[in-house]
């Protein structure tokens, strides 16, 4: 919990992979614009009479597009890949043709926490690959280089790191790994016990509250709440506190969601 409370104390001072690999880039915000019809200033008022008491329209979510099964042909024999990088540039999602993990997913650190992983190994054999995530058919690649944004030079030496791995035919995550992903049950209990004892106790003091909202395999969903949903610094909060806070209290934890809306809250931001 001292960490949480450091960390938040210092804020306050896309087509197949082969040569060249596509990279899907993230979606813009799209301004809407309305039109006002000019009939007559009678049929004016009674639309607005007739709308005054009308509650508002839901909120509409915008995300950037999910890449499903359906991104791929059908029952195709090549190995297909697409890549999406992140709105923030440091990250990108390698999308495949071929479940690399089934159930489950794996966080990768370093070279070192790779042994005996084909892929990750492949991966961190890259000299600007600093972490990696596979989540069953994805493999999210962050960049050590964070001034760069432009992920087309990166993306083709990792989209031919993952098919070579593929290739090969060799165990792609170590099976040592595989054994040792507990139950879900462990993983909610160890995650909701981190959530209550160290990280809501942390964010408190900003108005803020962390909800578990449900584990698949070894992967969590998480949803931020009060002062932390719309702030700005939401992004820094989850990967350097929530992250840490959660790989460290359960290693086993693979992918960590947020479904967090942050364009709505006290103070809305778009990225």
């Amino acid at each position: 919990m001292n960490f949480i409370k450091r960390f938040f104390s210092g804020m306050k001072q896309k087509d197949s992979v082969s040569e060249p690999v596509e990279v899907v880039k993230p979606v813009s915000e799209e301004k809407t614009q309305s039109t006002t019809s000019s009939t007559a200033s009678a049929e004016s008022d009674a639309a607005e009479k007739r709308f005054a008491d009308a509650p508002p329209a839901p909120r509409v979510v915008l995300h950037a597009p999910v890449l499903n099964e359906n991104i791929f042909p059908a029952e195709s024999e090549d190995i297909l890949i697409k890549a999406q990088p992140s709105q923030t540039g440091d990250q990108c999602m390698f999308t495949v043709n071929r479940v690399l993990m089934k159930g489950a997913s794996w966080y990768f650190d370093s070279f070192e926490s790779a042994a005996e992983s084909s892929l990750a190994e492949s991966l961190f054999s890259l000299d600007d690959v600093e972490t990696v995530l596979v989540c069953e058919s994805t493999v999210t690649v962050t960049r050590k280089d964070k001034t760069l944004i432009d992920w087309k030079e990166l993306a083709k030496e990792v989209g031919a790191a993952i098919r070579g791995s593929i290739e090969e035919g060799s165990c792609l995550i170590a099976e040592k790994i595989i054994s040792s992903i507990p139950s879900e049950d462990v993983i909610r209990e160890g995650i909701q016990k981190v959530i209550d004892e160290e990280v809501n106790p942390g964010v408190a003091g900003h108005g803020g509250q962390i909800n578990l909202l449900g584990v698949k395999g070894n992967s969590v969903t998480i949803q931020m709440g009060g002062g932390c949903q719309g702030c700005s610094a939401a992004d820094l909060t989850l990967k350097q506190g929530i992250h840490t806070s959660f790989r460290k209290a359960v290693p086993q934890v693979g992918a960590i969601f947020d479904e967090t809306d942050h364009t709505a809250g006290l103070n809305p931001y778009f990225s």
